[in-house]
């Protein structure tokens, strides 16, 4: 029998600052995306699979579905932590589970789709490469 596979994480710690915050004092909603997309360029930062090693390689890394759940607010002066982990995928598609939180109180729930395209913005597989990087069997 088979190990299971162990699906690739990353971590990334987050300070909020005044500029992320609205009106009301807590993160504008909005910034939550720009926190998940530096826990993605975390993910995706060692080895082959580095964004800007696959941009020069030609693949280009995009989103094409996000799906957020807002569970409680962060607040100016905040250290929260974003949690990103692969959760399969196909050739064509890259599924992420990301979670932001503040010590033990989830905040942000994501379900994130990835797929990749060429420098003319054509949907295209993703190299062998970079799915054996999250193990996805395609």
């Amino acid at each position: 029998m088979d190990a299971p596979t162990v699906q690739p994480a990353a971590e990334h710690q987050v300070t909020v600052y005044y500029e992320d915050t609205d009106a009301l004092g807590v993160v504008y909603y909005a910034n939550y995306l720009r926190y998940l997309e530096r826990g993605r360029s975390e993910l995706f930062a060692d080895g082959p699979a580095g964004i800007a090693r696959l941009n020069q390689r030609g693949i280009l890394v995009a989103v094409y579905a996000v799906n957020l759940k807002f569970l409680a607010p962060a607040r100016l002066g905040d250290l929260c932590t974003v949690r990103t982990r692969t959760k399969g995928g196909s050739a064509y598609r890259i599924k992420l589970d990301q979670q932001i939180w503040r010590d033990d109180l989830q905040l942000v729930a994501a379900d994130v789709d990835l797929v990749c395209v060429d420098r003319n913005f054509e949907l295209q597989e993703f190299p062998e490469d970079v799915l054996e990087r999250f193990g996805i069997d395609a």
